[in-house]
């Protein structure tokens, strides 16, 4: 997985690797329990996804609130954006990063 990053989550790993983002620590591709979170912070319990187009294939969207339940269940917290969003928003999606930290 941690070859075949899209180029949006590159793009939004590139503001949130190394601490760069507040001095926050985030990890990306976690495995958790059978998913993997795009991007992690421990410290928060934090997952930050980035949805491409196949989010938005049928039967994806009971797939993604499944994973979501079952992520929640384990006290995490999911923030999701879409590809869009950081292609054309990404002062938007970081500043929701950053509200979800809080």
């Amino acid at each position: 997985m941690r070859e075949r990053q899209t180029r949006m989550e590159r793009i939004l790993w590139g503001k949130l690797r190394a601490r760069r983002f507040h001095g926050i620590k985030f990890r990306r591709q976690v495995p958790l329990g059978p998913f993997i979170a795009d991007f992690l912070c421990v410290e928060a319990r934090l997952i930050v996804e980035v949805d491409g187009s196949s989010h938005y294939r049928e039967g994806a969207q009971e797939y993604d609130a499944m994973r979501d339940a079952y992520l929640k269940e384990h006290g995490f917290k999911i923030v999701r954006v879409s590809n869009s969003s950081v292609r054309t928003s990404l002062d938007f999606v970081l500043e929701t990063i950053k509200d979800a930290l809080l």
